[in-house]
């Protein structure tokens, strides 16, 4: 595993406090174009996600990229996560990651 750049997981709530650094997240998508996509964040929140979307988007993507600002990433990677996700356990993963067992993640 390659920890030379790690990401954190982040919800839209929690984006806020990562602006200018790496980030991983999954989105609901709502709309995209051929620069962008529009989620919904797994606390339901809406974040705008730039780049070049693959070719063919599912339901869910996971996103890891910069955070431009409270509600943007710009994407290095984009993965498809298909039509079903569990977005309320993956929210769960985020606020765990961030508070009190952070030391548990990279």
């Amino acid at each position: 595993m390659d920890t030379s750049s790690p990401s954190a997981f982040v919800n839209g709530a929690l984006l806020r406090r990562y602006i200018g650094q790496k980030v991983r997240t999954v989105v609901q998508v709502i709309g995209s174009d051929m620069g962008s996509v529009v989620g919904k964040s797994t606390d339901d929140l809406q974040i705008f996600v730039k780049g070049s979307p693959p070719a063919s988007t599912t339901t869910y993507l996971e996103v890891i990229g910069i955070a431009e600002s409270e509600n943007s990433i710009r994407a290095e990677t984009w993965t498809n996560f298909g039509i079903s996700f569990d977005a309320l356990n993956y929210n769960e993963l985020c606020k765990l990651a961030n508070g009190e067992f952070k030391h548990l993640f990279i």
